[in-house]
């Protein structure tokens, strides 16, 4: 059965869009972003989406307003946000802190959360009408940093999307800003977390030298027409959980050896074999999975706490579509681990060097998909005083683009029960056989072709 919200059509009321500033003045100045920062694959916005109930205890206070002055607040702490990002010389990007502010939107909506049934996960219903796309918003440079909309809803809960220019932070430095966000909206003073910029911390070394493998940025012809590369008329988005029966059946597949991998590696394993075989990628053509790897802890010493500059690298396990599809679900899992090991600080130093030798290039996109783990942000729990977000994490999937991104989202079920959500764009056709190829590794497969894992799956 598809989740209820597919059928749900809602317009909202909006107000017209206006620009946020810090509540204080800031200081005006240039503030280089890092070579990490500013690669082409963070050239994107993406938006991040807050699902709230409706909180007795804050009966008579506004949410727009409650959100809207809190951010104010928190720009004073953070104001690079409030200004606007500049490309000088060689494409490096740099913060013009300017403090015009973010944009900001103020909206109503007369549904209710009840409405979008029991499964509040990507897609979400009417998604235009929860954020405006504001003409010439989307552009990375001489844009505002933020885009944030607050729908109402008439149960009183609300909707808060806040979209981000990635070159600005990663997962870790939104949840950073979002939570202190939340504090001051709450009556804090100051931020718990001081901010820290220091983004020469993850510039190029002088001379540059890459000193590492990077094949996460080979850049070669695209030899297989099933490849997924860009956004088509055809593509779905359905979102997949994995909770406690789908982990166990997943992990009586993997060896014993293997048994104390992480929950990260097993799901990413799983989508990487599920989506190969559904895209019927020649099987002696190379196939290549990127996880995103927090890097502040790989520092010797770590980064500050605070830094919420980009903050992590994209390593790639690579074999042959062949020898990931005939053998073991071990092989695939084994593979995810040992990638990301690898990651340490001569690796970030060799991708900054990188970034700076080859022209701040793209991943490679040919037979590739990316995974990242937005569990540590706990985007859920930000509580801006109605509580913790019923769901909170990625509104779409997909990076700009490039639709071969997914995320591990954290997840209640209406039954309950905490897992990952999994967000996937892929061609319808290729959809139908993913569903088929990972109702297999379940064992579950009549009942995946009826309603999808826990009945929570649903197309765009």
């Amino acid at each position: 059965m598809a989740s209820l919200s597919s059928s749900l059509k809602f317009t909202a009321r909006r107000c017209k869009p206006e620009l946020v500033a810090p509540a204080k003045p800031t200081p005006h100045e240039l503030k280089l972003l890092s070579d990490i920062d500013d690669q082409d694959g963070l050239r994107f916005q993406i938006p991040i989406i807050m699902i709230y109930r409706n909180e007795p205890s804050m009966a008579g206070k506004d949410p727009v307003e409650v959100i809207r002055e809190g951010l104010a607040k928190t720009l004073v702490f953070y104001y690079p946000f409030a200004g606007r990002i500049r490309e000088g010389h060689d494409r490096k990007l740099m913060v013009d802190c300017t403090g015009e502010g973010v944009m900001f939107i103020e909206a109503d909506a007369e549904v209710t959360l009840d409405q979008f049934g029991d499964s509040l996960v990507p897609p979400f219903p009417c998604f235009e009408e929860l954020l405006y796309d504001v003409p010439d918003s989307q552009e990375i440079t001489d844009c505002p940093i933020l885009l944030i909309q607050v729908t109402r809803l008439k149960c009183g809960g609300f909707i808060l999307i806040v979209r981000l220019n990635h070159t600005m932070c990663d997962g870790a430095g939104l949840s950073q800003f979002m939570n202190a966000w939340a504090e001051i909206a709450r009556g804090a003073r100051q931020p718990s977390i001081p901010p820290v910029w220091q983004r020469e911390l993850l510039l190029a070394r002088d001379p540059p030298r890459i000193t590492c493998n990077h094949r996460e940025y080979e850049q070669f012809p695209n030899t297989n027409e099933g490849t997924v590369t860009s956004y088509e008329n055809n593509m779905v988005l359905r979102s997949f959980f994995f909770g406690p029966a789908e982990m166990a059946a997943l992990r009586r597949l993997i060896p014993h050896h293997l048994r104390a991998c992480s929950t990260f590696d097993v799901i990413t394993a799983c989508f990487w074999l599920c989506r190969t075989k559904a895209l019927q990628i020649d099987l002696d053509e190379d196939v290549r999975m990127m996880c995103i790897v927090n890097a502040r802890a790989r520092f010797n010493p770590p980064l500050p706490v605070g830094y919420y500059g980009n903050a992590f690298v994209y390593p790639a396990a690579i074999t042959t579509a062949r020898k990931l599809c005939e053998n073991s679900f071990g092989y695939a899992v084994e593979l995810m681990n040992k990638v990301k090991s690898e990651v340490n600080e001569e690796y970030v130093r060799s991708v900054t060097d990188l970034m700076v030798i080859k022209g701040r290039c793209l991943f490679t996109t040919v037979r590739s998909c990316i995974i990242s783990d937005l569990t540590r942000s706990r985007f859920r729990e930000i509580n801006f005083g109605w509580g913790n977000a019923v769901y909170g994490g990625v509104a779409k999937g997909g990076a700009g683009s490039f639709p071969a991104v997914t995320f591990q989202v954290p997840y209640k079920n209406a039954n309950g029960e905490e897992g990952i959500i999994l967000p996937i764009w892929l061609p319808t056709k290729a959809m139908e056989r993913f569903v088929i190829e990972l109702g297999e590794m379940l064992g579950n497969q009549n009942q995946l072709k009826k309603s999808g894992p826990r009945s929570i799956m649903s197309s765009l």
